[in-house]
């Protein structure tokens, strides 16, 4: 019977993916450090067939995360690891959900080789991004890095073979701003410059206050949806590119072929 249900929810992923490819995405384990565009994440993992999810955040919800982030106005206050939780134990009930509702840090680290992939969705405000993914690193497992960049979804992938995100880093602090900004230069350098993106960056720059980084809901959605593509690769078996190579998709990419 409760293969039947299953396969009874999974009925329109056919052709796209197969019964045996649908079996390895369910027991196919993920671990998502932060829960903000981890929250969209999650519920897209979820519903194309990863059943097997952990999410990890301290924070909690407030109304400037409601533009972007998979939470409604009557969870305002509530811790999101937990909030998540009960969304993605709403979608299906039979899946193996857990939280964790504290902050990652040095003395507060999760047992990454437990996981077979992690998503790498924390905040930039202190050191807590590089020791997840040396974590990560350090079990042999990939980890995945989403950047909601407005008009569209930005991702790497950092494979158990290195080189680390940090590898990039300039003088002073990493930042969400500083992977943006490679992943523009990168388009430039190959003849291919995304100038709507780098127009963004230089405005955030030159904002007086220190606010954080403008984003989209659409920006969310098209990130999660790229990281749920390369979750169904790596469980899958299937090519993917991994850093210093990245995934930008958006429709301005259109621009560059008038």
């Amino acid at each position: 019977m409760e293969n039947s249900k299953r396969m009874n929810r999974y009925l329109r992923n056919r052709i796209y993916l197969s019964t045996e490819e649908q079996e390895k995405l369910r027991n196919f384990s993920i671990v998502i450090a932060g829960s903000g565009i981890g929250s969209n994440i999650a519920e897209c993992a979820l519903r194309t067939g990863f059943e097997k999810i952990c999410v990890i955040d301290g924070d909690f919800i407030e109304e400037t995360n409601l533009n972007r982030q998979n939470y409604t106005e009557d969870q305002i206050g509530s811790p999101k690891a937990s909030a998540l939780y009960e969304r993605l134990i709403s979608i299906n009930r039979n899946a193996e959900i857990s939280f964790i509702n504290q902050f990652i840090s040095s003395g507060n680290m999760p047992a990454t080789g437990s996981y077979q992939a992690g998503i790498n969705a924390l905040d930039y405000s202190n050191d807590a991004p590089h020791l997840f993914d040396m974590a990560c690193f350090n079990s042999g497992i990939p980890v995945l890095h989403p950047y909601n960049v407005g008009w569209g979804g930005l991702v790497t992938v950092i494979s158990d073979k290195g080189p680390l995100l940090r590898s990039i880093e300039k003088a002073g602090d990493f930042t969400e701003l500083d992977a943006v900004a490679y992943a523009a230069s990168y388009h430039r350098y190959w003849g291919k410059p995304q100038v709507w993106l780098e127009e963004i960056i230089n405005e955030y720059r030159s904002e007086d206050f220190a606010l954080p980084p403008p984003q989209l809901a659409i920006g969310s959605w098209y990130a999660a949806a790229m990281c749920t593509h390369l979750l169904v690769k790596i469980a899958t078996g299937k090519y993917y590119k991994t850093f210093p190579e990245f995934y930008l998709s958006t429709l301005f990419q259109d621009e560059n072929l008038l």
